[in-house]
């Protein structure tokens, strides 16, 4: 057994400490193991880390619970993501609370170029489940996410499944278990055609208040959340607003308004929190997902016709063969500043060359 994964788990464990702290520790003392064998006095300077915490950290009290954890991790051949290893989503790594550690059973990559996440009401009606399942199935290469919960979470894993693509779910409790237990053989299916994922250890229970933690990471590991169905007061509301938090696109189906399952979604769309979608092409639109056959011969017209700057090349030749990309991700392939990288986008958009979609992504125009 690693004695790292042991410090890796007991970080997760460690009382007042969350993951956003946790971060810090590392940041600050150089490495998880560091963490450990640093001294209280040095523990008490760091920022927002006060007695309480280092004496929780110094007491090491948590480490024979992780060593357990640890145990079981191997036994069941779950697969630990840590914040800082290559294969830990991505996308999450941009969001400030993302878990510090994630445990995962599947074979999906968590990291694929089109992720879309679907949430919707537990109470789908038919006609939900429907229009879940005509949107999954005209999608191409996406990787398909959600919370295994009754409703569109279910019609979606088993939408994605009938279509082929990935599915992954997300789960407000460890990998001992399950919840709802019907879905016990659709789980099984999942681990051969995408995965199980949880920041929950094993022992812990489907709680209420994990189901908002469970949200957090549907909404970040995605590149868009979809609500099919939801009421006004939907833990579908709470996903959404994570998402638009973490500079996500959102989309909803609108409904009938005398219909309670079509409230929240056209509250979202009122209130400028979604954008409205009635079919996959709308989603693939928005998000860049429709290839063509002219893109390939276009961008290299772009490439060699246009009198580009050397910074705008530089762009230009990042998001050539893209679909889309995030500022964040392009800026760090640019090797630029947030603002640098706005100057030249806002004038290749100007030229023509670049065009932004929601969400702050963008991509060279067909």
């Amino acid at each position: 057994m690693e004695k790292d994964l042991i410090y890796k788990v007991a970080l997760t464990l460690i009382p007042h400490v969350g993951d956003i702290v946790a971060k810090k520790l590392v940041a600050y003392c150089g490495g998880v193991e560091a963490v450990f064998k640093e001294r209280k006095q040095a523990l008490v300077k760091i920022p927002f880390i006060g007695e309480v915490v280092a004496n929780a950290v110094v007491n090491q009290d948590v480490l024979g619970a992780a060593e357990r954890e640890c145990e079981n991790i191997v036994k069941s051949q779950i697969k630990p993501l840590f914040f800082l290893d290559a294969d830990y989503p991505r996308r999450l790594l941009h969001c400030e609370d993302s878990p510090v550690l994630l445990y995962y059973q599947g074979n999906a990559d968590l990291n694929a170029s089109r992720i879309l996440s679907v949430v919707g009401t537990r109470r789908a009606s038919k006609e939900g489940r429907a229009l879940c399942k005509k949107i999954i199935e005209e999608l191409d290469d996406v990787l398909i996410v959600s919370g295994l919960a009754y409703g569109i979470d279910t019609c979606s894993h088993i939408s994605a499944l009938d279509s082929n693509l990935d599915t992954v779910g997300v789960l407000a409790h460890g990998l001992d278990r399950l919840y709802p237990a019907q879905n016990k053989v659709l789980s099984e299916n999942m681990k051969q055609n995408g995965g199980l994922l949880t920041e929950f250890r094993f022992g812990t229970n489907p709680d209420r208040e994990n189901f908002p933690k469970r949200n957090r990471i549907v909404a970040g590991i995605a590149d868009a959340v979809l609500v099919v169905e939801s009421r006004i007061k939907g833990g579908s509301l709470i996903t959404a607003g994570i998402a638009n938090s973490y500079s996500r696109d959102v989309f909803a189906i609108p409904g009938n308004p005398a219909n309670d399952n079509a409230k929240g979604c056209n509250w979202l769309i009122r209130t400028n929190r979604a954008a409205l979608v009635e079919s996959a092409t709308h989603i693939k639109e928005q998000m860049g997902w429709i290839t063509s056959a002219k893109n390939s011969s276009k961008n290299t017209q772009t490439k060699l016709f246009l009198n580009l700057s050397e910074s705008e090349q530089k762009v230009v030749n990042v998001l050539m063969g893209e679909k889309s990309l995030a500022m964040d991700t392009l800026c760090a392939k640019a090797k630029m500043t947030t603002s640098q990288a706005a100057a030249v986008l806002l004038n290749l958009e100007f030229d023509g060359v670049v065009i932004c979609h929601p969400g702050q992504r963008f991509s060279l125009v067909d």
